[in-house]
């Protein structure tokens, strides 16, 4: 068990935590959310002592270990893979050190005996003479095999080392487990491999995750950090999120009856206990998600931009088709005779290996590039919006403030019009002034969404608009695509945000492209097979 006895941490005159009291126990997994910000990250490194508060402290039942997934993708550059997960137990590691080091001593004394033979009894209360095999379990779990193992972590990819330093995490199975977004990085198996472990772990586990799909499979409780303070609450993030809407709803509407309203809430508290019934977490969750009242559901105070996509013509039958798109970028062939018809209505998802393939199409569709050979053709009755990965020449003028940016793209010049419309984007008062040039990377993504909203287009093309933004505003985009009526093509590495639009799945490959005819939970299922 882990406990904070009125946490506080100060930078200045700004407050991120203040009088925190919270209990994490074992045998739950708890995802700690809130919005950009307000100090998820931190809040992990205060638990685990890389952060010193400003007042109170942080509590660890004795003799209990913690664990936290490392960040810097260079501190082991020098070391074995396998040796770089066993120092996840660093008092286990200790004790191999030392005990090689004696055992290659060519004066090898009495004394050093007498220690040897107290390190060995140690090394075998660790689980020591199982530790290479438990690492390598751990490491092929998440797709590291074999024949890296004894391979230097320098001579892995970003992508391996992520996997590595997650089963050093792992390895040992730590008391206490701190996770900072374990999902970066780690392909479809990975992830899978990774919920099934947390699931029947029964530890305590705290993570922060933008995944939201993540976050629904394996957490029993929600941690929200809201105005420097931290409050628990029973269920996964969905749970989370739909629950303390019903409530706001209920808060709000004081002229429909209240007890219909508390019935509605009461029978969502019922459907969720009853489907949260797999695996031994996800029983505990039922069991403590039945025992909910109403007057458990507190009504979110976080604010949601208003995301909503309105077409100002319908698109006629005839919409894209793209024929033989050859590109090839930095001397690598990333598109192959790619050919696809797009039809009116289709929300298709562009998967697969090599994102700069995604990225590549994308700008080749929105005219930014020319492809090599092949063509394209939009139908006459469609009109594009494109948001692309990299934002940055829209952002180029510095002197701008939002008002004069927005106004660019907009129809209506009127200010009180372009406060209004960002003041739905979370921009209000004050916002509404700041200059391009010290936008976050989050603020930047919604003042493109603005822009796309304002242009009424009838077919979105988005690559990666989930990167950079919190769960809120993922949650509102996520809602605004689902009910938009248009035609979208669009990338993201978030598979709640996939599986809640897509209707269809197109892979590119480096032989071309596959269209395919299934869902998106069933193209992951070929990816689990193929592997």
């Amino acid at each position: 068990m882990i406990t904070t006895d009125n946490i506080g941490l100060h930078f200045g005159s700004h407050k991120l935590f203040e009088e925190v009291n919270i209990k994490f126990v074992p045998g739950n997994c708890y995802g700690l959310i809130g919005a950009n910000g307000a100090g998820k990250s931190t809040f992990l490194k205060i638990l685990s002592g890389e952060v010193a508060p400003s007042a109170g402290s942080v509590n660890i039942v004795a003799g209990k270990r913690l664990a936290i997934l490392k960040q810097n993708h260079f501190e082991y550059d020098d070391i074995e893979v396998l040796t770089t997960v066993m120092m996840g137990q660093p008092d286990l590691y200790r004790v191999m050190e030392e005990k090689a080091k004696l055992y290659a001593k060519p004066d090898f004394s009495d004394a050093d005996g007498e220690r040897v033979g107290e390190l060995e009894g140690l090394f075998s209360e660790m689980n020591g003479w199982t530790a290479e095999s438990d690492a390598a379990v751990l490491l092929a779990g998440l797709g590291i095999t074999t024949e890296f193992h004894a391979m230097k972590m320098r001579e892995l990819k970003d992508g391996q080392k992520v996997k590595v330093l997650l089963a050093q995490a792992l390895f040992g199975e730590p008391d206490i487990l701190l996770l900072d977004e374990p999902t970066n990085h780690l392909d479809v198996p990975a992830i899978r491999w990774l919920e099934e472990f947390l699931l029947n772990y029964e530890k305590t586990v705290i993570v922060v995750s933008h995944d939201r799909h993540f976050l629904n499979q394996v957490c029993t409780h929600m941690a929200d950090i809201n105005y420097a303070k931290i409050q628990l609450y029973t269920g996964n993030y969905d749970f989370w999120y739909e629950s303390s809407q019903l409530a706001l709803k209920l808060q709000q509407d004081r002229n429909k009856k209240v007890a219909d309203k508390a019935e509605e809430l009461k029978a969502f508290i019922a459907r969720f206990s009853a489907n949260a019934s797999k695996s031994k977490q996800a029983t505990s969750r039922s069991k403590q998600l039945a025992k909910l009242t109403i007057e458990d559901i507190v009504p979110s105070s976080r604010k949601y931009p208003f995301i909503n996509f309105r077409p100002e013509r319908e698109a006629g039958d005839q919409l894209l088709r793209v024929e033989g798109i050859t590109k090839t970028v930095d001397g690598v062939k990333v598109l192959n005779n790619v050919t696809f018809t797009i039809h009116k209505g289709d929300k298709v998802v562009f998967v697969g290996a090599n994102d700069t393939a995604n990225t590549t199409l994308f700008r080749v569709l929105a005219g930014e590039i020319q492809p090599d050979s092949g063509k394209f053709s939009w139908g006459v009755t469609t009109t594009q919006a494109y948001f692309p990965k990299d934002n940055a020449k829209y952002f180029s003028d510095s002197d701008l403030s939002l008002v004069d940016w927005l106004r660019q793209f907009s129809k209506e010049k009127d200010e009180e019009f372009i406060r209004g419309f960002l003041g739905r984007m979370l921009f209000s008062g004050d916002e509404a002034l700041k200059h391009t040039n010290v936008l976050s990377g989050g603020e930047k993504v919604r003042c493109m969404l603005s822009k796309m909203m304002l242009s009424n287009a009838n077919v979105l093309m988005l690559d990666g608009p989930t990167n950079h933004l919190d769960l809120e505003s993922i949650t509102a985009l996520n809602n605004g695509l689902t009910k938009f009526p248009g035609t979208i093509l669009f990338t993201s590495h978030d598979r709640q945000f996939i599986e809640t639009i897509a209707t269809r799945v197109i892979e590119l490959t480096p032989t071309g492209q596959t269209d395919l005819a299934y869902t998106y939970p069933e193209y992951l299922q070929t990816l689990i097979t193929k592997k």
